[in-house]
């Protein structure tokens, strides 16, 4: 692989970097296509980045549904046509006694995680407001299944669901266009979400922000392309484009952004 690749993104991203090299040699070698567990949409881009558009393998993304955060990636070689079926991914309903009892994403995602399930093996997780459903590798599933029987206090069974009994997710990304003077985190933050550069500032210092699902705590942090950050009690917001530079050189940017 080109050395000259690295230079293009942060250091602690090499690591990745030189999986997904790992994979398409893989592709290369035995001819046959590779699926990756669920990839967030930085790792996404850096996939896209490193197949690029001209080469023997080609990719694709599939999360389940259209609209989908977390996405498994194909690697295939030029003979292959991907299908649905190739993404191996089992979506689930969480029941539970919803006249007595709340769900959230945190408790569910806490559910998943202290039951020794890696964050990489499921998919995103949803709600149209009362109901809660969510993807995993289908390898999982039946261990999935027979491990969750409570969230928290409650007591829930998880069914399989069919990909076309997906619900509709009350969460709806709104893209918006925005001009400001750097791609620091805490800049960000302040203009999106109409709050002093200080409150921002604080909120990053204070452990209320995530960057792609990681805690965080840098306010001087630049965002890269599709890097998602999620600000407790605001929403979230993703980095889609930097679209170029104003006449007073603050960068246009287009941004997804979802408001609590």
């Amino acid at each position: 692989m080109d050395e000259n690749i690295y230079q293009h993104f942060r250091k602690e991203e090499a690591p990745f970097i030189d999986q997904v090299a790992g994979w398409l040699q893989d592709v290369s070698d035995q001819y046959r296509p590779y699926l990756t567990d669920f990839l967030d949409p930085r790792q996404q881009y850096i996939v896209e980045a490193l197949v690029g558009e001209k080469g023997e393998q080609h990719y694709r993304f599939d999360g389940g549904y259209g609209a989908a955060e977390r996405k498994r990636a194909l690697l295939y070689p030029d003979y292959f046509t991907p299908t649905q079926d190739d993404f191996a991914i089992q979506l689930f309903e969480i029941h539970y006694p919803t006249k007595f009892s709340t769900l959230s994403h945190g408790k569910i995602l806490g559910t998943l995680v202290n039951a020794g399930i890696k964050r990489e093996m499921f998919g995103d997780i949803m709600t149209d407001g009362d109901l809660w459903q969510f993807c995993v590798t289908a390898n999982m599933a039946d261990y999935i299944q027979t491990q969750i029987v409570k969230i928290g206090r409650i007591g829930v069974r998880l069914e399989p669901k069919d990909y076309t009994e997906l619900l509709v997710p009350k969460d709806a990304w709104v893209m918006e266009h925005t001009a400001t003077s750097s791609l620091r985190v805490d800049s960000l933050i302040s203009s999106v979400y109409n709050i002093s550069r200080q409150r921002s500032k604080e909120l990053v210092e204070n452990g209320k922000i995530k960057l792609n699902w990681q805690e965080f705590d840098r306010p001087d942090f630049e965002l890269g392309l599709r890097d998602i950050i999620s600000v407790r009690g605001y929403g979230r917001i993703q980095l889609h484009e930097i679209e170029g530079r104003t006449k007073k050189e603050k960068y246009r940017l287009l941004l997804g952004v979802l408001r609590k």
